[in-house]
């Protein structure tokens, strides 16, 4: 009976799938995808035999709109990959030099969402003619109505409280706005890879851009009412040798409707959640309460460059003694050889990546024995690496010199600095088995990659003539070979993603990895950490930060969906034991509710000003509650603001708990909705409010 419920449901859904489709022939293209429907007949009409595909790139000189569809056409039927999404293959050949532009495309039907990566193939015997300017996306999408285009947009990470700011532009019409990361990491000061694109008529495109190194993204106003929208590696004008071949950035499109431009938002965040978060054993992987071992030693010791295997077991075994054990025991950077505190700056941890061994004189077992005791109390390892970062002299420098890369003569790039070349297939099979039995034998559970320079000045170094933009091209490539590679042999094993904080997020580092450190930002500065949490949330429920403090405002100044317990406990500077206990308790409390529906409730262009309020909701539509943070600063002289709360149901009664003095009050969700007074006395402090539903 089962079988047969199986199979019907099966038959059920490839029959809507097939009457959408159908029934999208006699439906408008005009508009922008907002169903099924919509989408089907979108793919259909862009992606089919004598049409122009929504993507661009120049061939020997001319625009691929120019030839295209006179190409050789073929294309697979969709093929359902699990119960909400489907996968279907592109092909255009050029029949006189063999060249083949593969387009593969997945289609969410639970989110409204398409998305497609370009394979660029030579199948000639001889060398391509040369390829330019690859856009992954080059289209323009009409609205129904005139009206204004907003483009809401994000600052990068560059350790400022600034990083990830919100930035909201309207367009005037033949207005552009092009984005792209300052240098060779996709989340780098200037721009953010994720993007909403709002259009007249309550409607709009969620975009984001999985490309690990220089995207570019531009936004143009091009009629009253159209906005067009390019994207691609910036720089890329290459031809391919004989079987060669090469992948474009990934774009991702999620379109949405309704009066809330939030509305798109959140639906992006689930979607996230749903379709690019890692998961173990098919279930999202939620980042774990990390704790350190008692992070910063005394001077001159950096980082963890004093810290010895007797002591790190020593600690575990004292956050037991306290009731103060993390879910994950996070070891940084300094545990290996030539980092020890006697030698001065040479014997930092920043000029030591590279000799992945582990200092003999303070780990005399290696790593595992801390592993063991961490394991011991219920905790999972993890152990922070740089392997893309090699410094000069260093074990992999002397062992393999022709896989690094150096630069000189850049005042900008530190001499001693040297690039893995992870565009090396040999070097990289090589790292891969390194670092993976390095996991194995010492007993990592979760893996920390950090990334410390921006990489572009070495692979501008490593291109060739014609071949501009190829280092860069392997090298990525080779970062999701590598990183797939450790998930395929350690199924349950955790990256956690940094680069000088949080300045590699983007769709295929978000598909393999969480940032448990967003930013590089003053360490500790709670407001800070309030205006990065905001700002992130518009697009990803899952990353995290410190906190240092027990206070009720900073603590809740670092609140996400991860966090860090970055305190000591063995000296009277830590924090007092049971405030320790309390946040430890409170955190997992909330975390859950970081993972629904994000509301800024105060404007974002002003959330960086000490003389402001800053306040956010987080709602569970399906359990019927939610949390509201709140924050007056210290320059504020505002007791009291009024905040409309959203995604509530009207006419269900909600009770709201005060968690600072312990006080209920009820108010129908029409009340809410319409205003509630948010009151903190004291400049600065925080406010935080449970709620649910009580009756409907």
């Amino acid at each position: 009976m089962n079988d047969f419920l199986k199979y019907r449901n099966s038959f059920v859904v490839l029959l809507l799938i097939h009457l959408s489709i159908v029934k999208a022939f006699s439906q408008s293209v005009n508009d922008i995808p907002h169903s099924t429907v919509a989408i089907n007949q979108w793919v259909k009409k862009h992606f089919a035999k004598g049409k122009i595909p929504p993507f661009s790139f120049i061939y020997d000189g001319k625009k691929s709109a120019s030839f295209i569809k006179q190409w050789k056409f073929t294309a697979t039927e969709f093929k359902r990959i699990d119960q909400q999404s489907q996968e279907a293959t592109y092909s255009f050949e050029d029949p006189k030099t063999g060249l083949i532009v593969r387009c593969r495309l997945t289609y969410f039907d639970d989110f409204n969402a398409i998305e497609w990566v370009l394979n660029f193939i030579n199948t000639s015997s001889k060398n391509s003619l040369l390829i330019e300017k690859a856009a992954v996306i080059d289209q323009s999408f009409d609205s129904k109505q005139t009206g204004d285009f907003t483009l809401y947009h994000a600052k990068g990470s560059n350790a400022e409280k600034t990083d990830f700011q919100p930035i909201d532009e309207k367009l005037a019409l033949n207005q552009s706005i092009y984005m792209t990361p300052s240098g060779g990491r996709s989340s780098d000061n200037t721009a953010f890879p994720f993007f909403n694109i709002e259009t007249p008529g309550h409607q709009g495109i969620m975009t984001a851009i999985g490309w690990t190194g220089k995207w570019y993204a531009n936004v143009l106003n091009a009629t009253p009412n159209s906005i067009s929208l390019v994207s691609g590696m910036e720089k890329m004008k290459l031809f391919l040798y004989p079987s060669e071949e090469i992948r474009t950035p990934k774009i991702c499109l999620l379109f949405w409707q309704g009066a809330d431009r939030m509305l798109g938002h959140n639906q992006f965040r689930q979607f996230i959640l749903a379709h690019h978060s890692p998961k173990i054993n098919g279930e999202l992987a939620k980042p774990l309460l990390a704790g350190t071992f008692d992070y910063g030693d005394p001077a001159p010791c950096q980082e963890y460059g004093c810290l010895t295997e007797s002591f790190a077991v020593a600690l575990v075994k004292r956050y037991q003694q306290f009731n103060l054990i993390p879910e994950l025991f996070w070891l940084d950077a300094g545990w290996y050889n030539g980092a020890n505190w006697e030698t001065g700056g040479k014997g930092s941890w920043a000029t030591n990546v590279g000799n992945w061994t582990p200092n003999k004189d303070r780990f005399p077992n290696g790593l595992k024995p801390v592993a063991d005791a961490v394991h011991k109390v219920g905790s999972k390892f993890m152990v922070w690496f740089e392997p893309e970062r090699v410094y000069a002299g260093t074990e992999v420098d002397k062992a393999h010199p022709e896989w690094v890369v150096q630069v000189k003569g850049n005042k900008r790039v530190d001499k001693n600095s040297y690039l893995f070349n992870l565009g090396n297939k040999e070097a990289r099979n090589w790292l891969t088995k390194m670092i993976g039995d390095f996991i194995e034998k010492e007993g990592i559970d979760s893996y920390r990659q950090d990334f410390n320079f921006d990489p572009l000045p070495y692979w501008n170094l490593m291109d060739s003539t014609q071949r501009e933009g190829m280092a860069e091209i392997r090298h990525i490539e080779g970062l999701y070979a590598f990183w797939d590679s450790l998930l395929v042999r350690f199924p349950n094993l955790r990256i956690d993603n940094c680069a000088s904080g949080g300045r590699r997020i983007d769709l295929e580092t978000t598909s393999r990895s969480t940032p448990l450190w967003r930013t590089d930002y003053q360490y500790g500065e709670p407001n800070g950490y309030q205006c990065h949490s905001y700002g992130l949330n518009f697009y990803l429920p899952l990353h995290g930060t410190a906190v240092y403090k027990s206070d009720d405002y900073t603590f809740r100044s670092s609140l996400s969906s991860a966090v860090v317990m970055n305190w000591e406990i063995t000296g009277n500077a830590s924090e007092p034991i049971p405030a320790m206990q309390k946040r430890m308790k409170e955190y997992k409390n909330l975390r859950d509710y970081f993972y629904g529906d994000y509301y800024p409730l105060t404007p974002s262009p002003l959330n960086a000003n000490d003389d402001q309020w800053l306040a956010y909701q987080l709602n569970r539509p399906m359990q019927k509650d939610g949390l509201v943070i709140a924050f007056r600063r210290k320059m504020n002289m505002n007791a009291s603001i009024i905040a409309k709360l959203s995604g509530l149901d009207e006419k269900g009664l909600y009770e709201l708990y005060f968690e600072d003095n312990g006080t209920s009050i009820r108010k129908t969700g029409r009340e809410l909705m319409d205003g509630i007074e948010l009151t903190i006395p004291k400049n600065p402090s925080s406010l935080l409010i449970q709620y649910k539903v009580v009756t409907i």
